[in-house]
């Protein structure tokens, strides 16, 4: 199966279709398989005390307005729906409430995502099951325990699944990788694991997950660093993409087969320098 990548735009198109789409053109041109957006009903995920609180943007001055100004609605996707499907580009997005989940299954979409955060929300995990979509599920902050319980749903539900290996801190340091953890869910549920990563470096840690056996890689990307946003410093710029894709590759088909054999490229070296050279009587009486 070949690997599965997703460039994870979430909320670092800070609200402007037009960003949204030249993220959306940088993936598919730099060759990932689907871009992810995020979906939140502000005034069910959040307390209003929370919404009412400070909080400086480019939209106003409480959270409520910079949460607010970083949701699409439903014309916006319309929009993201039409230019992927240009463009030749899976999508989804990852719902924090029901209600967004529900208003996300009126599209045909290839797969939907469960983000680390919502590992807790069971009635939006048994939501997500029944739809029977193939489902990708982070698994950052959460014990095993609390992976079994999310596990649960979908294998009671009869639907498919794939885990991806998590750490949820922005950026992240390299040295909290844990990267074998993708070996351990595998064995664990008997699924594809794949990763989905924070660092700020551009390939090293990816490329170490896909040598470890993740089946996808997700990366949030963003057109610079430096734009407005929590998610920017843990992402990849638009211009780095392409040199992304093509190392991770490159990576997955190194790998090989695992098989153990004289291979097609190496006849010519085995003609022209391997020695065969059998044992004579003396040799095995010295032996």
């Amino acid at each position: 199966m070949s690997l599965f990548l997703i460039a994870e735009i979430g909320i670092n198109h800070n609200g402007d279709i037009g960003i949204a789409k030249q993220l959306i053109d940088a993936a598919a041109d730099a060759g990932f398989d689907a871009v992810k957006f995020q979906k939140r009903n502000v005034e069910k995920v959040y307390g209003a005390e929370y919404l009412d609180s400070p909080r400086e943007s480019p939209w106003g001055t409480t959270q409520r307005e910079q949460k607010l100004g970083l949701e699409f609605d439903a014309d916006a996707f319309g929009e993201i729906d039409r230019h992927c499907h240009g463009r030749g580009i899976g999508w989804s997005a990852s719902a924090w409430d029901t209600d967004s989940q529900r208003f996300l299954d009126r599209f045909d979409l290839p797969f939907n995502k469960v983000a680390s955060p919502m590992l807790g929300h069971r009635p939006l995990l048994r939501q997500i099951a029944a739809e029977g979509r193939k489902t990708f599920i982070s698994t950052g902050m959460s014990s095993l325990d609390e992976v079994d319980e999310a596990v649960g749903y979908f294998v009671r539900a009869g639907c498919p699944f794939e885990l991806m290996h998590c750490n949820s801190s922005y950026p992240m340091a390299e040295e909290n990788a844990n990267l074998r953890c993708i070996p351990m869910l595998r064995e664990r549920y008997g699924c594809d694991v794949g990763y989905s990563g924070h660092e700020s470096s551009l390939i090293k840690i990816s490329a170490a997950a896909v040598a470890l056996g993740a089946t996808s890689i997700e990366r949030h990307i963003t057109l610079d660093r430096a734009m407005y946003g929590s998610d920017q410093a843990a992402s990849i710029e638009a211009a780095a993409l392409r040199g992304f894709v093509q190392a991770v590759h490159a990576v997955e088909k190194a790998l090989g087969d695992g098989g153990k054999s004289v291979r097609p490229e190496e006849r010519a070296a085995r003609d022209k320098l391997r020695l065969d050279v059998p044992d004579t009587d003396a040799d095995v009486a010295a032996a």
